[in-house]
């Protein structure tokens, strides 16, 4: 892994903000750069970034975005997060308290040869989060769970032998690192477009069966609802909605080992809301998918980060919550009841 700046002949403006954000952030944040991708003669960084503990027991959230090109959002709203951890660190002890016993992760661009094009596949007509060398285990939406006749069409899962592009190798390898090697680790990964409403799903999306992980995932959501109880999200497994081909946070949660403890989430942005208020936008393709108008940007920037410190605060005291033995058995009881009686939130 390089740690060295990397030259950008073209810019975007999600790419110039986290730019903005390295040198704002002088040594706070570590930073990494994994590999690079080219697209239209111009090439950009697949960068992430990291601040907190160094103690590699110590738990740690990972916060994504950008994994489909035309998602602006959760770009945005992971690059918001930063500048806003920047600013506290001005006057937070609480803050620094919590950053001496846990780690934040952050890669807000996953896709940047996406994000440049305007296309949600990156720069080969691969859809990332369909490009895992898994298969669903049942009926997936035909072309949108994931196909493989050709990158000219949408939801292209790539190369049928396993080989992954370089943007899900490096997200996986980042995963596989600096999460999924300590015994309590969450990802958060920002994605927009499906729904009226915002979801959180986990895993999995490739079959209806439940993860070996659901107590942790119950009390995740009964916690969040106890302390927010006007959140709003539908909390609930991807499969709740559709099954898909390839998904990566599948793959690397079935690839994380026990005893450690992996929950990978994504917080889907409902977009049809934003639509129907400004039925115009459906003719861009940015439109589709993101909110457009300015105090709708603004409101999603202000309405989630709610979430995203309540991780921090769940890893930095896993000890008060995390279920053990017989607790745990009756907890994972709850879940299964609760999720496969009602299907929804």
């Amino acid at each position: 892994m390089s740690t060295s700046s990397v030259a950008v002949t073209s810019s975007f403006p999600e790419m110039d903000e986290l730019k903005a954000i390295r040198v704002a952030g002088g040594a706070r944040f570590t930073w990494r750069t994994s590999s690079e991708v080219r697209v239209r003669q111009h090439t950009f960084p697949l960068l992430s970034a990291s601040i907190g503990s160094d103690d590699p027991q110590a738990p740690a959230i990972g916060f994504f975005g950008g994994v489909h090109g035309l998602e602006c959002i959760g770009t945005q709203l992971v690059l918001e997060y930063m500048r806003a951890l920047l600013r506290r660190l001005e006057w937070d002890d609480t803050l620094h308290h919590q950053l001496r016993a846990i780690r934040l992760i952050f890669m807000p661009i996953v896709n940047p040869g996406g994000m440049f094009a305007r296309t949600r596949a990156n720069p080969n007509g691969v859809d990332l989060m369909r490009n895992a060398p898994q298969s669903a285990e049942g009926r997936v939406p035909f072309l949108a769970g994931g196909q493989r006749i050709g990158p000219w069409l949408p939801w292209y899962r790539g190369a049928a032998d396993g080989r992954m592009e370089v943007e899900s190798a490096a997200l996986l390898s980042l995963v596989e690192e600096q999460l999924m090697s300590r015994p309590l680790s969450f990802a958060l990964d920002c994605h927009s477009g499906f729904g009226w409403d915002d979801s959180i799903w986990f895993p999995y999306a490739r079959t209806e069966r439940q993860m070996a992980h659901l107590p942790e995932m119950f009390l995740l959501k009964t916690m969040f609802e106890e302390s927010c109880p006007h959140h709003g999200y539908a909390f609930e497994p991807q499969s709740h909605q559709y099954l898909l081909h390839g998904d990566l946070w599948d793959f690397a949660y079935d690839r994380s080992c026990a005893p450690n403890i992996f929950l990978p989430m994504t917080l889907e942005l409902g977009s049809w809301r934003w639509i129907r208020k400004n039925p115009m936008q459906v003719f861009s393709r940015l439109g589709i998918f993101n909110p457009i108008k300015a105090h709708r940007t603004r409101r999603v920037l202000r309405r989630h980060p709610n979430f995203f410190d309540f991780l921090t605060r769940a890893a930095f005291s896993s000890r008060r919550w995390l279920p053990r033995g017989e607790f745990r058995d009756e907890v994972m009881r709850r879940a299964r009841e609760h999720w496969q009686r009602t299907g929804v939130s």
